[in-house]
């Protein structure tokens, strides 16, 4: 599980800075205001959540349990969801897809419970390759 979540964190981390970068560059005069800062709010959320799946990854190899690895595939959904629902908001001005953001939004609050979680059911085992 640790591999694939380094692999997931990796690409969204580049997704995430792709998305940026278009989004200052090649977006900018072609999306109004609030349409451009929707796109950003995606793209922070997107590299702020890369890094949260690098944390499960690490949790997940240092702590054998569910919530770990529970909190890495939350993160993962909620990026796709999350900033997924708001790059096509962007993008298309659909409003209706403003309402499936807060799914994306608590599968992320999710991944941070379940991350606390992880190392709190943990905190009396000793590290997986001790």
């Amino acid at each position: 599980m640790t591999r694939a979540f380094v692999i997931l964190a990796g690409a969204f981390g580049f997704l995430g800075v792709a998305a940026g970068a278009f989004g200052a560059h090649g977006l900018r005069g072609r999306l109004s205001d609030e349409m451009l800062t929707i796109w950003n709010t995606a793209a922070h959320y997107q590299l702020v959540h890369a890094v949260a799946l690098l944390g499960a990854a690490w949790v997940v190899d240092r702590f054998a349990g569910r919530c770990a690895t529970a909190a890495g595939w939350l993160f993962a959904a909620g990026i796709v969801i999350f900033s997924g629902s708001l790059y096509l908001l962007a993008l298309t001005s659909v409003r209706w897809l403003g309402a499936i953001t807060p799914v994306g939004g608590v599968a992320l609050l999710l991944g941070w419970i379940m991350l606390a979680a992880a190392a709190m059911a943990a905190r009396g085992e000793s590290h997986k390759s001790e």
